[in-house]
């Protein structure tokens, strides 16, 4: 992987969640440019959590901009990669997700080595596997230190509709686990397109150092993105 950085550019949030395809400044983060890159960088970035919480769906949201409905369980380790361009320079995802089954735990080393960032996921519908993150974190922090955490609630389009006690319960632990891990916290939506390039615009920002401009959400039952503070 190159160990030079790219030019920093301002990293702002767009209104339909997706990057923009052409170039209006230099500042502007696109997925094409009339010139050739000046070099290239890959970024290694893995996610980890519970089995059927939206991890896979998440990866291929993000590398191809599709959503199945039909939900096809990770055996093992799936792969995918993404490339945008920043300022004439390439810079690729490679997004390792581990299936959440207890016996593909083994498989963990591949997700987390040399990662930049890890994602530690869980169904903001399902509790439990908020409960779970202490044990991923643990695991994961064990083969990677210098990893980029962030902690990433999936499925907000079904949170939405649940009571306003769940969501301050669920908010208010999320955020506990958040501020310890000093990670930034997201909740989204691959559904509904919700927050997903915004993850990996965070991750560009926390990985090099860069100004990010994406504005926080921190009303409880909204979209949460919380990431000033670490």
């Amino acid at each position: 992987m190159a160990t030079s950085s790219p030019s920093t550019p301002s990293l702002s949030a767009s209104r339909d969640d997706h990057f923009s395809t052409t170039r209006n400044s230099s500042n502007e983060v696109s997925e094409t440019t009339s010139q050739p890159p000046r070099k290239s960088i890959v970024l290694k970035t893995g996610i980890v959590g519970d089995t059927n919480i939206g991890k896979t769906s998440l990866m291929v949201k993000y590398a191809e901009g599709a959503f199945d409905e039909e939900y096809v369980q990770t055996l093992g380790v799936n792969f995918m990669e993404k490339s945008i361009i920043i300022k004439n320079t390439e810079i690729t995802f490679t997004i390792w997700d581990l299936g959440g089954q207890k016996e593909f735990v083994s498989m963990l080393p591949l997700v987390c080595d040399d990662a930049v960032a890890i994602l530690f996921t869980f169904d903001l519908t399902r509790k439990e596997t908020l409960n779970s993150i202490k044990e991923w974190y643990r695991q994961a922090r064990g083969m990677n230190l210098s990893a980029v955490p962030l902690l990433v609630g999936t499925k907000y389009d079904e949170f939405v509709h649940l009571s306003d006690n769940y969501h301050e319960e669920v908010t208010r632990q999320a955020r506990k686990y958040a501020r310890a891990m000093k990670a930034p916290l997201i909740f989204c939506s691959t559904a509904h397109s919700i927050n997903v390039q915004k993850i990996y615009k965070i991750v560009l920002a926390k990985t090099f150092d860069l100004e990010c401009t994406i504005p926080e959400i921190s009303e409880t039952g909204g979209p949460i993105i919380e990431y000033k503070y670490c």
